[in-house]
């Protein structure tokens, strides 16, 4: 969808994030799309409806560009491309300044937080993500 709304996401780099090469460890990039995705999905969805779900992780696909070194100053770039039942497909671009430093395609399963059941987003829900609410 062309209307999706992006989140900016600002990502802390700390001392244990850098790995023996001395840049981030590849693997710390996981955690930074989830922290963004859930960031992106509590930012807009209403409060009540956010209450409501949980997410779970169904595939991450990352493409690294450019390592990430401990005083940069990164930003993740959330995008909710389409939903499906109870899945969510996400675009998260991971970049220091205009550089980008990693793509990252991955799906979500929406949960129950009641009865942790996969639970679809009704259609109003969605509309927050793609500018068609208010």
């Amino acid at each position: 969808m062309t209307n999706a709304l992006p989140h900016f996401h600002t990502i802390g780099i700390k001392a244990d994030d850098i790995d023996f090469m001395g840049h981030v460890n590849n693997a710390r990039y996981l955690t930074w799309v989830q922290e963004a995705v859930l960031a992106h999905w509590n930012k807009l969805a209403p409060p009540e409806t956010a209450a409501k779900y949980l997410w779970v992780a169904l595939k991450h696909e990352i493409t690294y560009r450019k390592p990430a070194f401990l005083d940069d100053d990164v930003i993740a770039t959330v995008v909710l491309e389409k939903v499906q039942g109870a899945r969510s497909f996400y675009e998260t671009v991971i970049k220091r300044g205009e550089e980008v430093l990693a793509e990252v395609k991955s799906s979500w399963c929406c949960i129950d937080a009641e009865t942790l059941r996969p639970a679809r987003i009704a259609k109003d829900v969605q509309d927050y993500f793609f500018g068609k609410s208010s």
